[in-house]
């Protein structure tokens, strides 16, 4: 059959979420600068890694290394995904997802009942990945990126009938 008898491919590591820790910041910026054309600055990766009563940051990691964050907000029963991303070299690792499912969980937990964000008008795979848990598109910001004047498509999902693909 060509495979070497008792070879075995090494399973990966879990992906574990936790809140971020203030010695997180440099890799959240770090994980920033690589996953967006328009990076948020420092101080406000700083300023909404806080956890308080209106705001859900999230990280992810795997082998201790910090390979993704989410930053949330809480806005009356609605949780309002401000940035989620995932490490370019870590990407179909189940990054976002496990994010995106602790973010849910969390949100449920504090009696919200939906999520929404925004997402590029032409980033095919993000709307798609999104799509998969069951959001739906309800509207539009038009010329929402300032850098470039692209327009934002509005996500919307009840978090009791979000999908686990």
């Amino acid at each position: 059959n060509g495979r070497g008898a008792g070879a075995m491919t090494p399973e990966p590591s879990p992906v574990t979420i936790r809140r971020p820790r203030p010695d997180d910041l440099a890799r959240i910026v770090e994980l920033e600068s690589a996953c967006f054309t328009d990076p948020w600055t420092p101080d406000a990766l700083e300023a909404e890694s806080v956890v308080d009563p209106l705001r859900l940051p999230l990280v992810a990691e795997i082998d201790g290394r910090v390979v993704g964050y989410l930053m949330a907000w809480r806005i009356v029963d609605i949780l309002h995904v401000l940035n989620i991303a995932a490490d370019p070299a870590a990407r179909r690792r189940g990054i976002g997802s496990a994010l995106l499912l602790a973010a849910a969980d969390e949100a449920r937990d504090r009696g919200l009942e939906r999520i929404t964000l925004e997402v590029r008008r032409s980033n095919a795979g993000a709307r798609a990945f999104y799509a998969g848990f069951g959001f739906v598109e309800t509207g539009v910001r038009e010329g929402y990126y300032a850098e470039d004047g692209e327009d934002a498509i509005i996500l919307d999902v009840l978090i009791s009938d979000m999908s686990h693909p």
